[in-house]
Formats: structure tokens, sequence, C-alpha cells
């Protein structure tokens, strides 16, 4: 890859970056379209944010991901947040163009999210259909709202149950301009699944993410149904004890680095105009996804 001063910038902002596996993949995706563009981890702490962002378009950075701990911190530093970031309440992509002003041209920020596209274009691959499938999302957080976005998108029948009921309660709360929400805790999985035909199950909790292996958010005395389909978002192990169970029940499964290389795509493509090759930042990545 050639360097020069017309070398086109983007990179990940957060806290840590060193595990990320984005420069990978976007750097393959820029080299096999040959366009002069470089993907850089950016470790930024949290008090040194809006110092940062200020300084992104100076240095000639067309646009960013954000990462933890920066995901919801950075909306009230950008100049506009698009529809779906303000409903999930979270940014993972920040544009940088420049606009005409009447005295010139300023930098505009613009915050989205490209985790819900992400997962809808996996699922996809997955043919995993959602228009009004019951889908039990297991976890109320900044992942689970993403996820919610999209079926809510998608006409698909929701319900999610958290270990703290009032998370639950107030994601529903928080969309229900865009869909209604069935909730409830996790100890209500038993009298919920048997409530659900042929259900998508997404675990969209960190339970069974390395170092944990051994954790579950789904109990050993439940039951998967043998028609539902798992998926966990969580990749880092790519089996987790989750789709192990699910697996073990007769489910079709998957785990979330496919999102993770499609919410990429996706990003890519707003910052550069071009449409990446999601099999080369598969491959630049070791998978054999696609």
């Amino acid at each position: 890859m050639h360097i020069d001063g017309k070398t086109q910038l983007i990179g990940l902002l957060g806290w840590p970056v060193s595990h990320s596996f984005s420069p990978a993949m976007h750097n393959a995706a820029a080299q096999a379209l040959d366009i002069n563009w470089l993907y850089v981890p950016l470790p930024v702490q949290s008090q040194d944010l809006l110092n940062a962002l200020r300084g992104l378009p100076a240095l000639g950075f067309r646009g960013v991901n954000v990462t933890v701990p920066h995901k919801q911190k950075v909306m009230p530093f950008l100049d506009d947040v698009d529809e779906s970031a303000r409903a999930i309440g979270a940014v993972n992509t920040i544009l940088i163009k420049q606009q005409s002003t009447g005295s010139g041209s300023k930098w505009i920020l613009t915050g989205t999210n490209t985790d819900w596209v992400g997962f809808l274009t996996d699922l996809k691959r997955c043919e995993v259909k959602i228009d009004r499938r019951d889908c039990l999302v297991l976890g109320a957080g900044g992942s689970a709202r993403a996820v919610v976005y999209g079926l809510l998108y998608n006409n698909a029948r929701v319900h999610v149950l958290a270990r703290r009921y009032e998370q639950a309660q107030q994601l529903a709360k928080d969309f229900q301009d865009t869909g209604q929400i069935e909730t409830g805790s996790l100890a209500d999985l038993p009298s919920c699944l048997s409530s659900l035909t042929s259900p998508l199950i997404v675990n969209t909790t960190p339970l069974g993410m390395t170092p944990k292996v051994n954790d579950s958010v789904w109990p050993d005395r439940v039951l998967f149904p043998n028609d539902a389909f798992a998926y966990d978002l969580v990749y880092n192990p790519r089996q987790t004890r989750f789709i192990r169970q699910a697996i073990r029940a007769g489910c079709r499964t998957s785990n979330g680095l496919g999102m993770l290389i499609q919410q990429g795509a996706h990003a890519f493509e707003l910052w550069t105009g071009y449409k990446p090759d999601v099999e080369v930042m598969s491959s630049a990545l070791n998978l054999t996804l696609y």
C-alpha cells in the first residue's frame, strides 16, 4: 500500500483499540480496490474525545468508526446525528464532509449507525427471514438496541428479555414510535418460549466471550426450540457455549463475525463511495464466511 500526501484517512476511535479486526479488513478492501485510503486505529481516552473529534478534519480524516466506550459519548459533540443513530442511541460511524457556507466552507461531522444494517445483511446471508417472525432478543444494552431497530424496521414481532426487567421496559419505551415490543426478565424465558413459533433468538449480551467461555445467557435446563435460529453477537470464541447449546438442540446458528464484516462494509462505502468486496474483508481475518 502506497501512502503519500494524497492518502485519505479513516480510522477507529475508541479505548482500547489494539484488539480490533477493523484495520485489517478495511485496508484489505482499499488495497483490493486500488484506492489511496488508509484505516488506522485511534486510541483516545474519554477525557480527550472532544479534542480528538475537533482535530480529525484538519488531520485529513474523512471518517471514523466509533467503538466502546465512546458510542454514546460522541453524540453531543457531532454536528448532526441521523435517524437510525438517534433511535438506537449510539453512533458507530462518523462521516466527515466539507459543506459550503456563505463565507466559505466548514467541516461537518455526521453520526450514523451501521450495526443494524450489518445485522440485517448477515441474516440475509444466513437465509433468515424476519418479516412477521417471532424474534427473541436476549439483553437490552447498546447492541440490543441496534438489533431491535433492525428487526422492527423489517416488521418482526420482537420480544426482549433482560436480566434487569426495567432496562427491557426502557428499551420498549424508547422504541414505542417504531414498533411494539413485548418485554420481560430472563427468568421469564420458559414461558416466553411457549408463545413463540420458529423464533430467531439473538444473544446481545457479552456472556460467553473470551476469557469467560463457559458462560451462557441460556440456562441448561431450558431447551432450545429445534426450529429456532440462534444468533450470537459474540464472535470470540467463534463457537460460544450459547451456540453449542443451540446446535445440540438441532438449531441452525451463526456468530457475529458476519455482522462485524457487513457493518464495516457499509461504513466503508459511506466514506469512500466504493462498494468493498466482503470476501476480501473476511479473507483478511482468515475467515471463510462468504
